[in-house]
């Protein structure tokens, strides 16, 4: 299957010698949702905008929807929505009128069912007739979204899209990212927020000093570079650890009543059977135990931070 968007050896170099992208490789399938994270300055809004047809990239080629960015630049971009991260809503417009004003950009005859289905679908019905300076940051990241899609795009990228949105919004953004994926939609989404993408994305993709350093499963990057923690209550404090247990992965707390012993997911049974198997030799009892995973969070930065 063809991919919808394919990124084949792509660079970017800016007129001072900043190199933003360097070599970039990726493939997105269609109905996907793929998270792009990376920190500040790590390339991620100049891939969207290459893709986007905003900014030329200096070598290498973009197809979106099968389309070349660069000589089939119209039909590429009318498969595709963009939510930027600035708001830049047309603020004495009322909402009504900016989002089927997007649709006409493109192209698309007036619908104002689908305008209509859009408005609903981001709870901006009751809003339409109200001028977008009117309303609070949330909701006009909501008309931002609403643009983006007036248009049918098969293609939707959002480009830190709950930015300065409370928490019960993101959640309601999350939920028509996911109806939105069910019904075709491609989605990109970079974030800030490492759990929007722990909660919503397929795959994930790390990006650093614009080097693409990591694609994979949501699944397969958590069962790979997860750790897993075990943390033994014990029974009685202990002043030290024992030399059986020194050359393992354990720490003692300070006050001697925890051991905490850090493992890879991959290897857990081996790992804690032995562990447990030579405290019970000790003679070291414990009262209760707790195991924690590794965030999404905690992996991407061991990733940006280290080799």
């Amino acid at each position: 299957m063809q991919p919808d968007i394919s990124v084949q050896n792509l660079s970017k170099t800016y007129g001072d010698g900043f190199q933003a992208l360097k070599n970039v490789n990726l493939d997105i399938q269609k109905g996907e949702i793929f998270a792009l994270l990376g920190p500040n300055g790590a390339g991620k809004t100049t891939l969207i905008s290459i893709i986007c047809g905003l900014v030329n990239p200096s070598s290498g080629t973009v197809t979106a929807a099968g389309h070349d960015i660069i000589r089939e630049f119209r039909a590429a971009r009318q498969a595709i929505g963009l939510v930027p991260q600035e708001l830049n809503t047309d603020s004495f417009e009322k909402v009504w009128n900016t989002v089927s004003f997007s649709r006409g950009l493109f192209g698309k005859p007036p619908n104002p069912a689908h305008i209509e289905k859009v408005l609903r679908d981001l709870s901006l019905w009751d809003k339409r007739n109200n001028r977008v300076m009117s309303l609070s940051g949330g909701m006009k990241r909501r008309v931002m979204i609403a643009k983006a899609l007036s248009h049918e795009p098969d293609i939707l990228f959002l480009d830190e899209p709950t930015a300065g949105v409370d928490v019960e919004l993101r959640r309601d953004m999350w939920e028509m990212v996911r109806k939105l994926r069910e019904s075709g939609v491609t989605i990109i989404l970079t974030t800030h927020y490492i759990e929007e993408a722990e909660e919503m994305a397929d795959r994930i993709g790390v990006i650093r000093n614009g080097e693409l350093i990591l694609v994979e499963d949501k699944a397969t990057l958590m069962s790979k570079l997860g750790r897993k923690e075990l943390r033994l209550h014990l029974q009685q404090a202990m002043d030290e650890l024992p030399p059986e247990l020194k050359d393992q992965p354990i720490e003692l707390s300070d006050d001697g009543y925890e051991l905490i012993y850090t493992f890879d997911s991959q290897q857990e049974q081996a790992g804690v059977a032995l562990l447990l198997r030579t405290l019970g030799e000790l003679g070291v009892e414990y009262r209760d135990l707790q195991t924690r995973e590794s965030s999404l969070e905690e992996i991407f930065v061991g990733l940006v931070h280290h080799d």
